[in-house]
């Protein structure tokens, strides 16, 4: 049953239609206000193939809470509404989740009565799942165990509290663990709050960096692995906690790469690859090579990068995922401009490039709701700065920040550091110390080493050109910086 908290979808109740979206439209027919809202999605860098049935669903009342990815197109469409106001019913209302495998959902409900996986079906249908990048609650909304609902709870914190309560999404389980106690055996209550201790340590990531979260991390991560030597109820959870356990501890090692802790990082990814070596899960592979690739690169060793690079797309061409093969293709591509071979470097940019523009598909990783134009541009720019091409990589670099989702507070402070520096050293200082400027203003909600290691690099580009328009107002903005660790 679910909890008592929340009420659950009665089958035997036609969906309420949502009368405020359709007087959103108007006079538009469907189809155009789906075109409509795919205009306004590429306007702040989203990917939704929203169509004339999906407004229709919207409508008829079939979707009654939008995924995070329609909520932000909607809301910058109306930017004077709420969720509520466009006919939705609150989030913290609605108890969907992922569709899983047909055979998962029934197992893990065996012991429950005939018709109880139509009922999960329905329990599904008003969260919408097409064009997801961040999935709903993980959870089995049948699950009534008490530690699972407190496991629950804690998902739902915000605001000020988050970055310091959603890392611990494993808590009991991890208080046992600090108590010496072994944990009980998992269920998919544990195997949820492992996929949304990875969802929530991205979504950190994306908005502040690494440097405050690598610490913090760390615990979820050994309960994870505290949990997989307590054994699971069922096989299809332990499918889920391995997969967990192996995205969490790329998801640390990455925390640690971004802070500059390049043998923490190389540790964590190992782990994360002999964990999809036992279990024999390439997607998970590609994702730990994928990793080792970049971070190679990043520690001076190109020619590892390129064999990295090469064997994460040999895991992944199985998975059917351009996007996936197209983002590998760079990371080879980076280990080549490492190596100076402009030649190797431009074929696997357009190899990069073509499989970039087959776009997205269903079969595309969670992990990559990263990977867009803006990070193609960004990558780009990295190799060609790299090969010593400073016109070519600061055009990238511009592209990449201006296409960047403001909500992508890092990686717009990434792009907009390589600007500044494929500028400096490309001879245009004024505008270096502009982009300069802007990193400094975004340093406020970042912390990343990774690019504050970039900045004071360009800052020592522009010394000699102190007296440019605006280069020292730069400098001395630069040099108050506190110290990082």
């Amino acid at each position: 049953m679910t909890s008592s908290t929340v009420t659950s979808p009665r089958p035997d109740r036609p969906p309420r239609p949502n009368l405020a979206f359709r007087r959103l439209r108007g006079k538009r027919s469907p189809a155009e206000f789906a075109a409509a809202v795919r205009r306004a999605a590429r306007e702040i860098g989203e990917r939704v193939s929203c169509d004339a049935r999906y407004i229709g669903r919207v409508e008829a009342g079939e979707i009654r809470c939008p995924n995070y990815a329609y909520e932000r197109v909607f809301l910058h469409m109306f930017p004077d509404r709420t969720l509520t106001d466009l006919g939705f019913a609150p989030r913290s209302s609605v108890r969907g989740r992922r569709a899983r495998a047909d055979e998962e959902a029934t197992g893990a409900h065996a012991d429950r009565a005939p018709g109880t996986a139509s009922e999960t079906r329905r329990a599904r249908e008003p969260y919408d799942t097409p064009d997801t990048q961040y999935p709903h609650h993980p959870y089995d909304p049948h699950d009534d165990n008490e530690e699972s609902d407190v496991l629950r709870r804690a998902f739902m914190m915000s605001g000020a509290t988050v970055a310091a309560a959603s890392l611990g999404p494993l808590a009991l389980a991890h208080d046992a663990v600090a108590a010496g106690r072994p944990p009980r055996r998992a269920g998919a209550g544990h195997a949820g709050a492992l996929e949304e201790a990875v969802r929530r340590i991205r979504l950190l990531d994306d908005r502040h960096g690494a440097d405050g979260l690598y610490r913090r991390a760390a615990a979820p991560l050994r309960t994870a692995y505290a949990l997989l030597d307590a054994g699971a109820t069922r096989q299809a959870t332990a499918d889920r906690l391995y997969a967990g356990a192996g995205e969490l501890a790329i998801s640390v090692g990455w925390l640690a790469h971004d802070s500059g802790r390049f043998d923490d990082a190389r540790s964590h990814y190992a782990e994360a690859l002999a964990t999809s070596r036992m279990t024999g899960d390439p997607a998970l592979e590609a994702h730990a090579f994928c990793n080792m690739a970049f971070l190679a690169r990043d520690a001076g060793r190109p020619r590892e990068a390129v064999r990295a690079a090469q064997a994460a797309q040999r895991a992944a061409r199985s998975l059917g995922s351009a996007r996936l093969l197209s983002l590998l293709a760079l990371r080879e591509a980076g280990g080549w401009a490492g190596l100076a071979d402009r030649v190797g470097c431009e074929q696997a940019l357009t190899r990069a490039q073509a499989l970039f523009g087959q776009g997205p598909s269903d079969a595309d990783p969670e992990w990559m709701t990263f990977y867009g134009e803006a990070e193609l541009e960004g990558l780009e720019a990295q190799c060609w700065s790299t090969l010593g091409d400073w016109p070519r990589a600061a055009r990238h670099a511009r592209r990449a920040a201006a296409l960047q989702d403001p909500h992508f507070t890092r990686n717009l402070a990434l792009y907009s550091a390589e600007l500044a520096d494929d500028l400096a050293r490309g001879g245009r200082p004024d505008e270096a110390a502009g982009a300069g400027m802007r990193v400094l203003d975004l340093l406020g909600e970042v912390q990343s080493s990774r690019i504050h290691t970039m900045l004071a690099g360009t800052a020592r580009v522009l010394l000699p050109h102190r007296r440019a328009s605006g280069v020292s107002a730069f400098l001395d903005r630069h040099a108050s910086l506190p110290r990082t660790a």
